[in-house]
Parts: structure tokens; sequence; C-alpha cells
């Protein structure tokens, strides 16, 4: 086994460190088999955890908060879009924030710039919206500027320090009743650092991805694994899975399953 190492910076521009060894294929491949085994570990551990979390008590929402929008005054009612699930992000822009009035703050930023397309959270009944202190004519010029398009609201009382963000980040969760809202979740700190991808904020709601594998309590809403994913401009309220795409996706998941039996561990997702 060779052992390899940077060496100091020279005219080249390269920088003095300590890097793992270089070693053959068939090395390289035992030691990803290897980690592999825990990373698969993580992953149902994190399946497990999301499963706790669905089981988490919920607190009713009384107070009747407003917002102003880009059209109009809004409840928190209003927010869910008429979804079942609102997960609302406080990003963090006003007067006093670092950049303003040109830019949010540098983090929650990223936050946004990694938002995945909307339309699949919404196929899954849930809403996904930011509220901030700064004023509707502010939000507006800030997501033309950097072409956002997520809904985002101003705040005009004491919704973001009621629920834990009365200041910086955080990102709470709620579920919609009939006309009642509850409150179900809540994370901040490096918990909102991670968030963006459609499975980390699914994850986070209290109906989960809602797929026949996930451990969630009785007459919680599940479909097939695969069967509800589309392109993000042709879901269809209520429609039927395609039926040429649950073809390929049973075919492809069949063959990874045999490849998988007969290979050993393989990278991917598995139920």
């Amino acid at each position: 086994m060779d052992t390899h190492s940077a060496e100091p910076a020279a005219a080249d521009g390269r920088i003095s460190m300590e890097t793992p060894p270089v070693v053959s294929p068939e090395a390289w491949q035992a030691a990803r088999a290897a980690l592999l085994v825990k990373e698969k570990a993580l992953t149902r551990a994190r399946d497990a955890l999301a499963a706790e979390r669905r089981r988490m008590p919920w607190m009713e929402v009384r107070s009747d908060y407003r917002f102003v929008g880009a059209a109009r005054e809004a409840s928190l009612l209003d927010l869910f879009d008429g979804r079942r699930q609102l997960i609302v992000y406080r990003a963090f822009f006003e007067p006093g924030v670092f950049g303003w009035p040109d830019h949010a703050c540098r983090g929650c930023s990223m936050v946004a710039d990694q938002v995945a397309h909307v339309a699949h959270l919404n196929a899954r009944d849930t809403t996904l919206a930011f509220v901030s202190r700064a004023p509707q004519a502010d939000i507006a010029r800030l997501k033309q500027r950097m072409g956002w398009d997520i809904p985002w609201f101003t705040i005009t009382d004491d919704f973001d320090a009621d629920f834990g963000v009365g200041e910086w980040h955080g990102t709470n969760v709620f579920y919609r009743d009939g006309d009642q809202v509850f409150r179900t979740y809540f994370l901040n700190n490096r918990g909102d650092e991670q968030m963006g991808g459609t499975w980390n904020y699914l994850d986070i709601t209290p109906l989960g991805r809602q797929e026949l594998w996930e451990d969630s309590p009785p007459g919680y809403p599940q479909t097939p694994t695969y069967k509800w994913w589309n392109w993000h401009d042709s879901y269809v309220p209520d429609a039927a899975p395609d039926k040429t795409w649950v073809q390929v996706s049973d075919a492809g998941e069949k063959a990874f399953r045999a490849q998988a039996a007969g290979e050993g561990p393989q990278s991917g997702t598995e139920a």
C-alpha cells in the first residue's frame, strides 16, 4: 500500500495536506464496502428517527397570526394554501441584517438557493413558505434578483418570537385539520443547514414521505414508493400514477433488488 502526501505550497499552488493512502482497486472496493455498512445503518437510524418524529405530540395554535403577501394579507391558515401540511422557514431579512437591503442573511440565502422545486412538496399535500420582517417591496426585489420563487410573506406580529425564532432563522412545521392548526415540529441552527431537498422537508412533517415502506401510525396516507413521482410541471391533483411510469419503476426496482441480492451491499436507497 503506497502512502501519498501533498507537498508544501509551491509555485504550482499545491497545499501541504496529509491525504489518505493510495490503494489498489480491490482495496478501494473493500474500504467502500466497509463504510457502506455504516452508511446504511445511519440511513435506517434516520428513518427510525423520522418515524419517531411522526409520533411527536402536537400543540394547538390558538392565536390568529397575520402576514402580508405579494397580493394580500394572509392568516396562518391561508399560508397552507389549501394543503394539510405547512413548513415555515423564518429567513433573516430585515433592517440591520448584514447586506440589507440588497441581500438577506448569507446563511438564509444559501438555504433559499438550495430549495428544490416546491411542486414535489405540493404533490405530498405540503406547502413551503418563507417569512421575514422585511416589507413586501424588499422581498419582491430580493426574490427577483436572486431568482427565487418560493412563497415569501412579511411577519406583522409575534409569530416568529412565539415559535422559537425571535431572530436569526428557524423552521416550524404545522398541520391543518379543517380550520384547526397544530404545531408539530421545529428545528434551527445546524438542523436548518441541511434543509432544501424534498426528502429532508418531508421527513420533518407529521405525515412523512407518505410511502408504504415508512413506519407510520395507522391510518396515515401512504402510496407505493416511486409511483407518485413526476416531472415538476406535470403533477395533476388526484391523478392516478402514470401506467408506463409504474411499469418502468417496477422493473427498475426489481433489477436493483436482484443485483443487491446477488452482489451484496449496493449504493442507493433501501426501504
